[in-house]
């Protein structure tokens, strides 16, 4: 009989990559103003979602499944908003901040939930489709302590931009170039991959930022920052006009039509794509050309005609002979016949009268009131709660003294 050799077989166990991501949250969205005296930036609805939602989504998309949400200005807005991560798919640990530590001073803060790998750091206003796996690749491979994202932009003035060789490693950085120190159209996203390797050289419990003061001293004392050159949509939701464009890359990313529940209509007429909540109400001889998102509840009166790029949120009434192009309308807006509205955002029951028109890059903050014939100039912004007389032409801000009347800084 043949004695047959003992084989022993070795079970190789494979280690799972874990890519963690720090989303900072800490901001107070003044530049935002008055969208944010109620609800932190990255709250704001975008296609009737919060956009840390839409950011969420994607970097779990993306395998980024380990997140680490850094707050600070009415973080637990943003925790109702996402509760334990477990809907996208990740888990999510919340780091509060006792007091304003600055980008990089944020990660910092939450130091002991990002050791061990590699991480991504991104910003939570940040609304974006790029190939953040490829970015933390790349990383990875180049062995940097920091990869920088840069997108080439036509105008790169309120970003800081950078200067990078044959082999991505960045020559120079300057945070807000002025003109004449424009010397590259390469912005930095605010995404970043770093080692951690990297804590090393933030100060803790002292503020510090990324690009204004953690970069410059590393490249002093002659460390290599590599840069990453993204391809896509990127934005850091820093202004209306930015909040709108954001908007308008996700409905135009919209595939198909979707009718969520009931839907009354009485000889009008929907061109998709078009995203429907349910218990629609749809007036005779309406037209909605989409894409167009319409929450649940939202009811449209007769000879109403909604353009392209447009959002409008729960509980809404549209009355007769309206118009509305590429705007956002937010929940339990009111809006009396005759009326216009072009490229404006307009936030939470807010009541519109009759014959009103609503220019370009307006910004019309919660529960304002504009009585009839009321005309509201392009890039104009008007504070929560103000009452407008009939038949004002608004040329310029309208504050009001209950609220901070600042718009400039984060």
């Amino acid at each position: 009989m043949q004695i047959l050799p003992i084989i022993t077989v070795k079970t190789i166990q494979y280690k799972k990559l874990c890519m963690k991501v720090c989303i900072m949250c800490g901001g107070e969205g003044t530049r935002l103003r008055p969208l944010t005296f109620e609800r932190p930036k990255p709250c704001i609805p975008i296609v009737n979602r919060p956009s840390i939602e839409h950011l969420v989504a994607h970097l779990s998309n993306m395998g980024f499944r380990d997140i680490v949400i850094t707050l600070g200005y009415m973080g637990t807005a943003i925790e109702e908003a996402l509760g334990d991560g477990s809907l996208y798919g990740t888990t999510i640990t919340y780091v509060k901040e006792k007091s304003k530590l600055g980008t990089a001073g944020s990660v910092k803060n939450a130091q002991k939930y990002l050791e061990g790998s590699d991480f991504l750091v991104v910003g939570g206003d940040h609304v974006t489709d790029l190939n953040v796996l490829e970015f933390y690749r790349a990383h990875r491979k180049e062995k940097a302590i920091v990869s920088i994202g840069l997108l080439s932009i036509d105008d790169p003035c309120e970003y800081g931009i950078a200067e990078i060789d044959v082999n991505y490693a960045i020559k120079r950085f300057k945070e807000k170039p002025a003109p004449g120190e424009i010397f590259s159209n390469l912005a930095s996203t605010g995404m970043y991959v770093c080692n951690p390797a990297v804590f090393d050289y933030i100060p803790s419990g002292k503020k510090c930022d990324f690009a204004r003061d953690l970069f410059p001293q590393m490249m002093e004392e002659g460390l290599t920052l590599k840069g990453w050159l993204a391809r896509g949509n990127w934005t850091d939701v820093g202004s209306p006009h930015s909040l709108r464009q954001a908007e308008h890359w996700m409905l135009a990313g919209m595939a198909s039509t979707a009718i969520n529940g009931d839907l009354s209509m009485r000889g009008s007429h929907i061109k998709g794509p078009v995203e429907l909540g349910d218990s629609v109400a749809l007036g005779k001889n309406s037209r909605i050309i989409g894409p167009v998102a319409i929450g649940a509840g939202t009811i449209i009166g007769d000879s109403v005609l909604i353009g392209p790029y447009t959002s409008i949120g729960e509980k809404c009434i549209i009355r007769n002979n309206v118009k509305i192009f590429s705007s956002s309308l937010y929940n339990r807006v009111i809006t009396g016949i005759n009326t216009t509205i072009s490229g404006s955002i307009i936030d939470n029951d807010t009541h519109i009268g009759d014959g009103c028109s609503i220019e370009n890059d307006t910004v019309i903050g919660p529960r304002v009131v504009l009585r009839d014939n009321v005309v509201v100039h392009s890039k104009t912004r008007l504070w929560p709660e103000v009452v407008v007389p009939d038949g004002t032409v608004v040329k310029e801000h309208v504050l009001n003294d209950k609220f901070d009347i600042r718009c400039e800084g984060s």
